[in-house]
Order: C-alpha cells, then structure tokens, then sequence
C-alpha cells in the first residue's frame, strides 16, 4: 500500500474550539486542556492504528487511508467531550495548572458545569 504522506500538522486542534479572549483564565485553561486531550486521543489512535497490519486481501488502499485520517480527526474532536468529572483527564491538568495562574484560587472539582 503507497502511504499518501505525512497528516498534517493542523489536525484536530484547529477544529476545537477555541478559548474566546473575555473569558476567564480558568475557562481559556479548559478550552486549552480540552484541545490537549484532543491532541492525545489523535495520537492514541495513530499508535493504535499503527500495531495492526494494514497488507491483506481486504486492504482498502489510498482511500481508506485517508478515511482512517479522517475518522481519527473526528474522534479526537469527540471522545474528550464525553470524558467528564472531577478525575477526566481535562480537569485533572485544569486543577493542577490553574495553580500557577496569578491572583486565582486553585480550581475545585466540581466547579466545572454540566455540559
């Protein structure tokens, strides 16, 4: 099977949403640890993804390389918004970051709405 190259580097990050500028520092940091977790689930799937054979009677070719890619963006988009609580990966680097953020108080578990 040819490889259609390298994924781009604009990946599932770019599609997150953004943290807007007015809001506060705690919520810009979740918009953040949001796009993080993004991030890690893409590459979770491409390790995944790598580890099975990819040569066989039903190997689907350029195309379904490039379905893969594309089910992996779209995964990483969606996973992270279904990991919620107080020990999701997102609000387990909110707490601990929003530490370092100036003239904040540490952030509690339960601060974070249901979405």
């Amino acid at each position: 099977m040819t490889a259609i190259g390298p994924r781009p580097l604009h990946h599932a990050i770019g599609r997150v949403a953004r943290p807007a500028a007015d809001q506060s520092p705690v919520e810009q940091l979740r918009g953040t640890a949001q796009q993080m977790q993004s991030v890690f689930v893409d590459q979770l799937f491409q390790a995944m993804r790598n580890t099975v054979p990819d040569e066989g009677l039903f190997s689907g070719g350029q195309g379904e390389e490039v379905f893969r890619g594309m089910l992996d963006q779209h995964m990483a988009e969606i996973v992270p918004t279904r990991w919620t609580g107080a020990n999701s990966l997102g609000e387990i680097m909110v707490r601990q970051l929003s530490q370092s953020l100036p003239s904040t108080a540490p952030v509690q578990a339960a601060a974070r709405p249901k979405e």
